[in-house]
């Protein structure tokens, strides 16, 4: 498990994540149109893996935006920005802040993903929810990249993210 901190306060995750090397695991989330989508829809592409609690906060909509900016530069690669909130609220947050270079999806259905990945939150005031962290995984599905923010209101280092796609 991960131990991490809210405010200084100490949370854990359901463990670590993937080790760099290791084949990415499969995931089903759900898009803004309900529909489904699985890790097989990007195969071929470079993926950066923007995970954190809720699109309603400072920090997470702070690193979406920022993904987004650096996303539209980026070649053969999709930002995907993950959460349990409801895809009614992550579309919301995208219209109002003109948000098209990454894709949002949600744990919500059956927090699948949260447990695969190991971010899921296993106690404290934000159990159940994803913790923040970064997944990059090359073009064949392994990853090159993670990091699991140590205080859950900081941001992530986009800039060793970005690395590791130009590196990997």
């Amino acid at each position: 498990m991960a131990t991490i901190t809210l405010h200084g306060n100490t949370i854990h995750t359901l463990g670590n994540l993937p080790e760099n090397g290791s084949e990415a695991q499969d995931f089903t989330l759900t898009k803004g149109d309900l529909s489904a989508t699985t890790l097989e829809a990007y195969k071929g592409k470079k993926v950066v893996m923007n995970i954190f609690p809720s699109i309603d906060t400072g920090t997470c909509a702070q690193s979406v935006r920022q993904f987004n900016k650096d996303a539209g530069a980026l070649e053969n690669t999709v930002v995907l920005c993950i959460s349990k909130d409801l895809p009614f609220a992550q579309g919301r947050f995208c219209g109002a802040e003109g948000i098209e270079n990454v894709e949002m999806l949600s744990d919500f259905r059956d927090g699948n993903f949260g447990k695969t990945y190991q971010v899921e939150f296993s106690d404290g005031p934000l159990q159940s929810l994803h913790s923040r962290a970064i997944v990059v995984l090359n073009e064949e599905g392994k990853v090159i990249h993670t990091e699991q923010v140590p205080e859950i209101v900081d941001e992530p280092d986009y800039k060793a993210a970005l690395e590791a796609l130009q590196n990997g």
